[in-house]
């Protein structure tokens, strides 16, 4: 699985940082910053969590065949 993010979407608020700082980051000046890309099976849940937590509807969670 894969982490996508619609940067036009994304406003930087860090909700995504607060569920787990390990995959996102959220700059001072809003920008979001991707530690990893690769979600391994055991942390989906975590990333599908991160991903309702966004506000703007920014992240998605997609097989790494989709495109």
């Amino acid at each position: 699985m894969e982490i996508h993010v619609d940067r036009a979407r994304c406003t930087g608020i860090g909700m995504c940082e607060s569920v787990t700082a390990d995959y996102f980051e959220v700059l001072d000046d809003g920008s979001l910053v991707l530690h990893r890309v690769d979600v391994p099976e055991n942390d989906v849940a975590l990333i599908e969590d991160a991903v309702r937590a966004c506000p703007a509807g920014a992240l998605s969670l997609k097989s790494g065949h989709e495109v």
